[in-house]
């Protein structure tokens, strides 16, 4: 199969992290919960994952890298943590439903959307600009948009936020491996991400980046640490790491995290774009194939529509052929709904480090061909 569905799981991972999980399955234990072999392996990998996380995404101390079970996971514990009762919060146009959800839930909120047209940069500053004016207590915003591959003016947004003193949460789903994120260099309160995407890790890990505040934990629990105490710890990271910890998880996402510091961030995000640079030269001359692109405002990932087939009905004929990507709303119909594609969605290439140009080219002759004979 040419699998073009990293933007959801990075399917092909380097072969030192199954590695790594199966090694933990069989040789750690869980932190904190025993002075034995097995369980101090298992914390030192933790603090190694810690550390080398702090190094990759600008944070100032190891303690300050939580682990989670995926983005989603992280992303309601920083929005736990900001949203208080009466807040007022903004989001840009392009969320997904780990962010809209858990806001929409929130019932005494009032919530804000910056929206501009898709790889807008200027509009989007724009926007956002006019709305911090009128006055937020939170702002949350994605880095790409995992429908479009729109890179956000963080660098921006992040500077108008810092100067009104408003905190902001970035969601990193997409851009964690392939483009450069600084937590200290955003000034951000938290960055959220996931392990098993742009990191090469595991599904069911996942990095939240805290900033300065001390923040509310979501859930309670044992931590291995200040037993008697019946509150959570004032220190992180055990105030949010409630329970015990996906050990293997954190074993295989070091091994990727190792990977991506190894090969290179620009060099990752470059290589992505330009497959789907070739990508989306060849589908633009397909008659009837409608793509959309931002040049240098995208990342390594593109959305397109067919005249006159449904994206499932594509997606679906590219699976029969050995290709696969992801047809509909992408769990984001926020960012459909900016873009003018909430009726129709779209059919999503999104490129990893392991795809290659002659898979470029397989694809393109395979939709070119479905084209013809629709």
């Amino acid at each position: 199969m040419i699998y073009l569905d990293s933007a959801a799981t990075t399917m092909e991972k380097p072969p030192a992290v199954a590695q790594a999980t199966a090694w933990a399955m069989t040789h750690m234990a869980s932190p904190g919960r025993g002075g034995h072999r097995a369980g101090m392996r298992a914390a030192d990998t933790l603090f190694e994952l810690r550390d080398t996380a702090a190094q990759l995404f600008d944070v100032p101390s190891p303690e300050r890298v939580v682990l989670t079970y995926n983005a989603t996971h992280a992303l309601n514990m920083a929005i736990h943590a900001l949203v208080r009762p009466g807040d007022t919060v903004l989001i840009s146009g392009y969320e997904h439903n780990a962010v809209t959800r858990p806001l929409c839930a929130r019932k005494d909120i009032t919530i804000r959307v910056a929206q501009a047209p898709v790889f807008d940069h200027a509009g989007m500053v724009e926007v956002f600009a006019r709305e911090l004016e009128r006055g937020v207590d939170v702002v949350i915003c994605t880095h790409v948009s995992n429908v479009f591959g729109f890179i956000l003016p963080i660098e921006e947004l992040s500077q108008m936020c810092r100067e009104r003193g408003v905190p902001l949460l970035v969601d990193a789903s997409q851009s964690a491996g392939c483009l450069p994120v600084s937590l200290s260099g955003w000034g951000a309160a938290y960055v959220a991400m996931p392990g098993h995407k742009g990191l090469y890790g595991p599904q069911g890990t996942g990095l939240l980046l805290c900033g300065e505040e001390l923040p509310t934990p979501l859930l309670y629990g044992g931590t291995g640490s200040e037993s008697k105490n019946q509150a959570m710890p004032q220190v992180l990271p055990d105030r949010l790491e409630a329970g015990t910890q996906n050990v293997a998880g954190a074993a295989g996402l070091l091994a990727g995290l190792r990977f991506v510091r190894r090969k290179g961030v620009s060099r990752i995000g470059a290589y992505e774009h330009c497959l789907c640079s070739r990508m989306m030269d060849a589908l633009e001359d397909i008659e009837g194939v409608r793509v959309f692109r931002g040049n240098e405002a995208q990342s390594g990932v593109c959305s397109i529509t067919v005249e006159g087939m449904d994206c499932e009905e594509v997606g679906a004929w590219l699976a029969q052929h050995g290709v696969g990507v992801r047809a509909g709303l992408h769990c984001a119909p926020l960012a459909h709904q900016t873009a003018g594609t909430l009726d129709t969605g779209t059919v999503r290439l999104s490129f990893s480090v392991f795809n290659t140009t002659q898979q470029v080219r397989t694809v393109a002759g395979l939709i070119r061909h479905m084209v013809r004979c629709h």
